[in-house]
């Protein structure tokens, strides 16, 4: 039962002396507690020293930090002196540290908390970007995690209200400028109360997360409610799970947890390591929920996942897809605990906004099946909306408006945002569409990326996920778009592939994905484009956009008119010709590590290589030496020039 609190400080001073604790977990038998008593301590020294070097309530604060408990730490020391965190991703290349310096104008004047090695880097990427003056002004409010040494003495707690600020979240996307998710002490404790209503969290829970802190799943769901709820949380590094992910439900069975979480990259890499192999001893039995969210959810991943793991004791009914964003301070809708998993299936041709949806078989060759994400949580409500702003019967697809003491009141001096993101009557435009269906939500995607063609609605998720079906092709490596070309008066429907090879190996592949997305949907597919990479955000939502836009401008041209030219000439096999192993591999992390200067002797992980590029470089190995390099060997030889030596050997002895 979450306290009669209003505040966070208050929850905090509530639960702080309740025999809980965090559990920072660096391997596999690497972890640290860290009791609710002892991070309240904590915070209020650092909260001393943030106070000495001149932060003030309301004074911003830029979280800019690769370790969990670091950040945990000085997260509650802003929010007990009354100062707004503003939690932002590391990320790995110049683009990211740019976003910061764009977050950083925008707050005015904020303070900045970081380690030395990031703010090294964030300084030479000021330089380049003419941004020294702004640079200049930052670094003069810069506490350094790596001076932190004395927290004996205790910084001011200071008062605040349930309608303050309790924090700032910015969106991800970094190629625009952010827009600052502004969440209140009532917003937050709004959607844990409703959270925990249909949820049941209690104080018996146990929780383990790899979901990063600066995601609102992990730093909302599974921080704040579990401290709120008194659960005893385990935080485990996103690294950590990309690098050994099936330390995850083996850490998960040791502590007896109840409550995991991960999106869909988290399944599919998983299965992915997982293979064929078994995991002797693990007893998944006491896990009662793992939230499904962050991104279109795949039921037949769902489903194999729990097959998977049915033998090691995990329910069936332990999925629990669920709908958030970070504007609602994360949680819309719940399915009911137990509730089996719901799907309904609809005619792909009939899901236009506003049309009333045709059911059909989850076999029907049309069918596109949709996975039901529950009802609202108390204290939130929600509509299916027209494009005037009307609610639309059940049964119809339109947006999807939320409106309750859990939504954000607007975005961070952002008038332009605001006045596009409410309604005229209150409600907050989320951008997803999605339909009622027995009572139930189904989220069916984007507004934004809804692909027009023939004069219906697709959905991009719906077409990829056929066009995936060829081999070799994965979740994460087809993005389908809806691209208008200069003049045009219609969109063309464009799949881009990641692909890293000689063109006319490329060939198949795009045959094979444009005929499974025709004779699966009738549609004509307008190009298949070879992609260096599939640019994403911090939190790995797909960047349509950028795609979109490089195709419009031209940048694929060129391989496109040689796609073109080898189909024209039918061109027989020919043989590869193959350069030094090393030299691939650099070529490789160059293109993913796109904007890095990178020598071949430099390690990875020190330049601050993300988990979602180490799964890109693995993948763009994996496609040039099938079956030869496993992901976690990227950990164990951490350079070009080592991990060329090993494959060497390796291909030496096949």
């Amino acid at each position: 039962m979450i306290p009669k609190a209003t505040t966070l400080i208050e929850m905090l001073e509530a639960n702080r002396e309740f025999p809980r604790s965090i559990t920072y977990v660096d391997g596999e038998n690497d972890s640290r507690d860290v009791s609710f008593a002892e991070l309240y301590e904590r915070a209020l020294g650092i909260l001393y020293h943030l106070q000495k070097m001149g932060a003030r309530r309301g004074d911003k604060l830029i979280l800019f930090l690769s370790n969990n408990e670091h950040f945990i730490d000085v997260f509650w020391a802003a929010v007990l002196g009354g100062i707004v965190p503003v939690p932002v991703a590391l990320g790995i290349s110049d683009e990211h540290r740019h976003k910061v310096l764009r977050i950083a104008r925008r707050l005015g004047k904020p303070y900045l908390y970081t380690e030395k090695r990031s703010l090294q880097r964030l300084a030479a990427c000021a330089a380049q970007a003419g941004e020294q003056a702004l640079f200049d002004g930052l670094r003069g409010r810069t506490f350094l995690v790596d001076d932190l040494e004395d927290i004996s003495r205790a910084g001011s707690i200071q008062k605040v209200r349930a309608g303050d600020t309790a924090f700032i979240q910015f969106s991800s996307g970094s190629t625009s400028e952010p827009k600052g998710v502004v969440l209140t002490h009532g917003n937050i404790l709004a959607n844990a109360r409703g959270a925990t209503e249909v949820a049941g969290f209690s104080e018996n829970d146990i929780s383990l997360s790899w979901m990063p802190l600066t995601h609102d799943m992990g730093l909302i769901g599974f921080h704040l409610v579990m401290i709120a709820n008194r659960v005893h949380t385990h935080l485990m590094p996103t690294e950590l799970f990309v690098r050994r992910p099936l330390l995850w439900l083996t850490l998960a069975a040791r502590v007896r947890a109840s409550i995991l979480c991960s999106p869909n990259f988290g399944y599919r890499h998983f299965l992915k390591v997982l293979g064929e192999r078994t995991l002797e001893g693990l007893d998944l039995s006491r896990v009662r929920l793992i939230f499904n969210g962050a991104e279109p959810i795949s039921v037949e991943l769902c489903n194999e996942f729990l097959g998977r793991l049915a033998p090691h004791g995990l329910n069936s009914d332990a999925m629990y897809p669920v709908y958030g964003l970070a504007e609602a301070s994360l949680a819309v809708s719940f399915p009911r605990v137990g509730a089996p998993l719901r799907t309904l299936a609809l005619n792909r041709h009939r899901m236009s906004a506003g049309l009333e949806v045709e059911p059909v078989e989850a076999s029907d060759k049309d069918a596109v099946v949709l996975v039901s994400e529950g009802t609202a949580i108390p204290h939130c409500h929600l509509r299916i909306a027209d494009e005037g702003d009307q609610e639309l019967p059940a049964g119809r697809i339109g947006h999807i408006h939320i409106s309750g003491d859990n939504v954000t009141r607007g975005y961070f001096e952002d008038p332009a945002a605001n006045a596009l993101a409410f309604s005229a009557d209150g409600w907050l435009r989320t951008g997803d569409l999605g339909l009622i269906h027995d009572a139930q939500l189904y989220v069916s995607g984007r507004a934004k990326e809804i692909i027009f063609v023939n004069g219906q609605n697709y959905y991009p998720h719906d077409l990829e996920s056929i066009a995936q079906r060829v081999a070799g092709l994965e979740l994460g490596k087809v993005v389908a778009s809806g691209v208008r070309a200069r003049g045009a008066d219609t969109e063309q429907l464009v799949l881009f592939i990641l692909h890293r090879g000689e063109v006319a190996e490329f060939i198949p592949v795009a045959t094979q994905a444009a005929r499974l997305v025709n004779e699966q949907t009738g549609l004509e597919v307008a190009a298949v484009v070879p992609v260096q990479r599939i640019p994403k955000t911090t939190s790995g939502k797909v960047q349509r956009h950028i795609l979109e836009e490089a195709y419009v401008a031209g940048e694929f041209d060129a391989p496109l008119a040689q796609l073109s030219a080898l189909q024209a000439a039918r061109p027989g096999p020919r043989a590869g010709t193959r350069s030094a192993i090393e030299e691939k591999l650099k070529t490789i992390c160059d293109t993913a590590l796109a904007g890095k200067s990178l020598d071949v002797n430099d390690n990875l992980f020190e330049i601050g290589a993300s988990s979602l590029k180490l799964i890109e470089i693995h993948e763009r190995i994996d496609r040039e030496f099938p079956g030869k390099i496993d992901l976690t060997e990227l950990f164990d030889f951490p350079t070009i020039a080592e991990l060329a030596g090993h494959l060497e050997g390796k291909l030496a002895a096949t």
